[in-house]
Parts: C-alpha cells; structure tokens; sequence
C-alpha cells in the first residue's frame, strides 16, 4: 500500500466528517423523539393509540432503510406538483432533508421498541410507592418512569446509535458528499479501492469507538450504584478492610 496516497486519501475524506456527523446528529435527535411518543402510544393500552404505532414500527422495520430513503428522495418526486401546492417541494427537493427524514424515521422504528421494553422493565412497585406518595401521572412519568426506562434501554440504544452512524454511509446514493460518498468520488477518479476504502473504514472505526466510550460514561453516570461502588473499592484495596 502507498503510505503517503492514503494519508492524502484520509485527509480528503475527513471533509465529509462533519456531514456525516451532521446527519448522524439530526436523524438520532428526531428519531428519539418519535421514538419516545411511539413508545408511549404502543403502551398507553388505547387501542387508538397503539394500533397506528404498531403498523408504523412494522413497516419501518420490515423495509431496508436503502429503500426507504429512494421512496421519500425519488419517489416523492412524482407528486411535484401536489407537493409545491403545499409548499413541500423545496424540503423534498432537498437530499440532505430526505436523508434526515428516512434516517429519523426508520430509527424511530428501530428505538421505540428498545424504549417500550424499558418502559416495560419499570417495577411495579415503583409505581405504587410513587402513587402512595402523591404523585400525578405526569410527575410520575417524569421522575420515575422516564429516568428508570432510559437507564434500562441505554445499552441497546447505544447499539441503534452505532447502527445510526454507520447507516449515514447511505446517504451517498442520493448524491451527500459525507465520508463514503468522497470515497466512492476518489475511487471514480483513481480506480484505488482498498486504500480508499480502507481510510473510510478508519474513520469509521474511530468514530464507532468514540459513540460507544461516551455511551459507557453515561451508562455510569446513571447508575448511582457503579458510582458509589468504585470508590468504595478503592478504599477497600488502600485499608484492606471492607468499606
């Protein structure tokens, strides 16, 4: 391998970083927040409420995100003129705008059922202690079940947020410059694949490594336990007694 062509190679792809994370940011931002009122539809108990949530997840699931992304860019292209009457046309026009609104909405998919089986996972008797105590359902929800259910859905969630990540390289196929679409450019132009592809990889790589350190240190801000355990070790391991 030429040592001094990929470092060239992984300057020029390091461009496409900031869209990468740009899209990155956006589609995990709205899609949590679907996520969240999906959540609380599919277990509200209202069969109103949970049927749209239930057909919603299904579809998003059982399509590939590729298509769902050509649906929304190419084939939305074909109500133009229903769109511009709505003044729609000058967000659907826009690639970058498709590609937040698939991204958000198949992952809204993907997060609402790792944030119902947190919901899911808060005790009961929390919630009767809470009751007992006085609290309206919305104080409940905001200091009991919210904190408890995100604290359980954290590990899996910060698996959709890789997912996520390595799912903008998507955004290619509908002309964004980010990191794979730079490379797919220079490999037109040098006919250099694995060097090339191996750069991408490596940002890639670094930027997986990053996502899933900062989830670790929120798993550990969260849980008062692993907090308040650590230093009682290290004071274990100086005294040579139990804390």
């Amino acid at each position: 391998m030429d040592l001094s062509f990929m470092q060239a190679t992984l300057l020029t792809l390091l461009g496409g970083l900031p869209l990468t994370l740009n899209l990155t940011a956006c589609s995990i931002l709205l899609g949590g927040a679907g996520a969240l009122v999906l959540a609380l539809m599919r277990t509200s108990g209202v069969a109103l409420l949970s049927a749209p949530a239930r057909a919603y997840v299904f579809v998003f699931r059982g399509t590939p995100l590729l298509i769902q992304l050509f649906m929304i860019y190419y084939g939305l292209g074909q109500f133009r003129p229903a769109l511009q009457e709505l003044g729609l046309w000058s967000f659907f026009r826009d690639p970058y705008w498709c590609a937040v609104l698939a991204m958000a909405m198949n992952t809204a998919a993907y997060s609402s059922e790792i944030i119902r089986g947190g919901l899911n996972s808060v005790p009961p008797g929390a919630l009767e202690a809470a009751s007992a105590c006085g609290m309206r359902p919305l104080m409940r929800l905001r200091r009991i079940v919210l904190p408890l259910a995100i604290r359980q859905a954290l590990p899996a969630y910060g698996n959709e947020l890789v997912l996520m990540a390595k799912a903008t390289s998507l955004a290619s196929t509908i002309t964004l410059m980010e990191v794979t679409g730079l490379a797919g450019k220079m490999i037109a132009q040098t006919y250099r694949a694995v060097e090339i592809f191996a750069c991408a990889g490596i940002i890639y790589l670094a930027l997986t490594f990053i996502l899933t350190r900062a989830i670790l240190v929120l798993e550990w801000w969260l849980s008062p336990r692993r907090r308040h355990a650590q230093p009682a070790r290290q004071k274990t391991c100086i005294t040579g007694e139990p804390a």
